[in-house]
């Protein structure tokens, strides 16, 4: 089993903005998520624990791994996309055409940023790795809102539009495992353990 995990609350997630490569900490109700997903995934028996390298990332994969005794390994690749000159601006505040051609076009970039069609080429080889070393554990993911949904659509073979349509909230959990055809989406968006 994959369990995908989005990092906690951070001030800037709280306000609303595009929140790529910069670097904030969890704020306290973030903490407090991070504690809740960990306590909700204590009982995975020695999982891999693969982690974006940014800090609100690193904050709630420790706790994971605290949880579950494990040590945590970064992955680079697992780094949130990069919004460019976007980064800590609200989607409200872009233009209305650019957001919708940004929305209709996998391949276009925010100025100085990534594109979704270069952030699944990145991620996509993170999932089948993920794939093959779950065989034999659970690997935990610690990473971002476009990461998870890149590493979703990837494992089912969905086009890069459909991220749009996939609501995923800070601390929720998605889990992906194997099936007769290929990975299944087995649970996305779970919230729960946060109530």
């Amino acid at each position: 089993m994959i369990v995908l995990v989005r990092h906690g609350e951070t001030d800037a997630n709280r306000a609303g903005l595009l929140l790529g490569r910069a670097d904030p900490p969890l704020n306290e109700r973030g903490r407090q998520q991070a504690a809740a997903t960990a306590a909700a995934l204590r009982h995975e028996v020695a999982p891999l624990i693969l982690v974006s390298p940014l800090q609100r990332t690193r904050e709630t994969a420790q706790l994971i791994g605290d949880a579950t005794g494990t040590p945590v390994t970064v992955d680079e690749r697992l780094i949130e996309l990069d919004y460019g000159e976007w980064d800590e601006r609200r989607v409200a505040d872009l233009l209305l055409d650019t957001v919708e051609r940004w929305r209709a076009d996998p391949t276009f970039a925010p100025p100085g940023g990534e594109s979704l069609a270069a952030l699944r080429l990145r991620v996509a080889p993170v999932a089948a790795e993920a794939f093959e070393q779950a065989a034999d554990r659970t690997v935990i993911v610690v990473s971002h809102v476009s990461p998870i949904k890149a590493l979703i659509l990837c494992a089912l073979g969905l086009d890069d539009g459909y991220a749009w349509r996939l609501r995923l909230d800070v601390a929720s959990i998605c889990r992906l495992g194997p099936g007769p055809l290929g990975p299944v989406l087995f649970s996305f968006n779970e919230t729960g353990h946060l109530h």
